[in-house]
């Protein structure tokens, strides 16, 4: 006997809905198939499941309907405010539903990020994916479920009228990381996929890559990226994190020359842990860089580790993390993380931003042993000040070193805050600043002034610390 199917719980009409003008119901989409996304805008793994919902929503413009359910992890993440700016910053298109309180969760009997429901043309629940990495599964199932409704005379194929609510236009887009280096700026202007270069004033004075997104190597604004991240300097090369490409670029500054280094262009996981080759390695969400004595160490948020690109030796390993999500200390190989996406060099130690553990993790760079100096576990977070383990921060996501203090800054992004540790006592303190911040990405220190990627607020900020000055820099070309 087979078993009962299951009719698909009528999705809730008091929750918060973005990318329509009312709230949808499964009774109105019967002749198609849904897929309900379960997502949390925090997650690395959510986001890797992004390009296969735009691949099937292409492929499928009127016999698929994707509706993102937005599953909270972070207190700052129920704020709708907060999850219409997540929506626009990661270019979705299709209908997401704010589910605070997990309702939705608990009623499909979610259990991790990500997880995907797919409802039959009839209404009933075919059943949940967990996990990233289920293109080829969802493809075949879809089109199982269209023949399906077709041979039955069910089908009923539209077009889904979405109503997107876009960001105003500025000069930058969600800039995730700045870097300050002589009289230069350089922004990550991610929502724009694309690298400025300005002074420090913030007069534009040359830019890499087009808005429109992609990977290219070529001169200046011929090349492509697509949402870049991390930078580092070293010489006349400006490295950079080129995240949603999962490669490494290198911007030769003398020329404009934009070249990648490192990464196939495509996301992967690999069980290999040294590559004589880079360009073979496959990576996984590159987030952020730091350079010390010719290695690139490499924040890899995806695969939850750090690695190491030679650039003499032109290889690339395994520096630290056993690949599983976590924050255990220890040596290299044991070691676990959690989405590192902040990197800051001081003189034997590397800080590390691990912002799924709202953690500051300290990792040596003789061997790379690991340690926690604030951060206790994968739930654990909040807004608190005190010293190391009494410490709590909401998923930070940028560190800077400041040797003359003593003190690494934290962009603590979900508190909207920057704070700062003293590397004597591990003490954490709140930096008081009288300008709004909206998810500060990244800082970089030059000198007595810290320069703050506010990226939600789309612009850069500088603090001038010994005046306790906090300033709007005018990016302008």
């Amino acid at each position: 006997m087979s078993e009962p199917r299951i009719r698909a719980p009528e999705l809730p009409s008091d929750l918060e809905w973005f990318n329509t003008d009312q709230p949808m119901r499964l009774a109105d989409q019967r002749g198609k198939v849904v897929l309900l996304d379960f997502w949390t805008y925090c997650c690395v793994n959510c986001l890797h499941v992004l390009p296969d919902l735009r691949f099937l929503e292409d492929k499928y413009p009127d016999d698929l309907v994707v509706i993102g359910v937005h599953s909270p992890k972070f207190p700052n993440e129920r704020v709708g405010e907060q999850v219409q700016k997540a929506i626009n910053r990661y270019h979705i298109h299709h209908p997401v539903v704010n589910d605070p309180k997990l309702t939705m969760w608990r009623q499909y009997g979610i259990r991790a990020w990500p997880s995907m429901i797919l409802i039959d043309p009839e209404g009933y629940v075919l059943g949940v994916l967990r996990g990233e990495g289920r293109r080829r599964q969802l493809d075949m199932l879809i089109e199982e479920q269209l023949e399906k409704a077709e041979q039955a005379g069910i089908r009923s194929p539209s077009t889904l009228e979405t109503h997107p609510r876009p960001e105003p236009f500025s000069t930058l887009s969600f800039p995730g990381k700045v870097l300050a280096s002589g009289n230069r700026l350089y922004i990550s202007d991610s929502g724009h996929n694309r690298i400025v270069e300005a002074t420090l004033d913030g007069r534009v004075s040359r830019l890499f890559g087009s808005r429109g997104g992609g990977l290219t190597d070529g001169q200046g604004e011929d090349a492509a990226f697509r949402n870049p991240q991390g930078l580092v300097k070293v010489d006349d090369f400006l490295y950079v994190a080129d995240t949603d490409n999962h490669v490494i670029r290198r911007i030769h500054l003398r020329d404009g020359d934009v070249q990648t280094i490192a990464g196939t262009g495509k996301l992967g996981r690999s069980k290999e842990t040294f590559f004589t080759d880079p360009m073979q390695a496959p990576l996984n969400s590159p987030w952020d860089l730091a350079y010390r004595d010719g290695t690139l160490y490499i924040a890899m948020a995806g695969s939850h580790q750090l690695w190491a690109l030679q650039l003499g030796q032109n290889t690339l390993s395994r520096f630290v993390g056993s690949g599983r999500e976590g924050i255990d200390d220890g040596d290299a190989e044991q070691a676990t993380m959690a989405q590192p996406s902040g990197l800051a060099m001081a003189e034997d130690t590397l800080y590390v931003a691990d912002s799924e553990t709202s953690a500051v993790r300290v990792v040596r760079l003789d061997g790379g042993r690991t340690r926690t100096v604030v951060g206790t576990g994968l739930f654990d977070f909040g807004d608190q000040d005190g010293v190391g383990q009494a410490a709590r921060l909401q998923h930070p996501l940028g560190v800077a070193y400041d040797a003359a203090r003593k003190r690494v800054w934290i962009a603590d992004t979900y508190n909207s805050k920057i704070k700062y540790m003293s590397t004597k006592s591990n003490e954490v303190s709140t930096q008081q600043l009288c300008l709004r911040l909206n998810e500060p990405g990244g800082v970089s220190l030059q000198g007595d002034r810290l320069w703050i990627a506010n990226t939600n607020g789309h612009e850069i900020l500088c603090l001038d610390i010994n005046e306790d000055l906090c300033e709007v820099v005018d990016i302008h070309e």
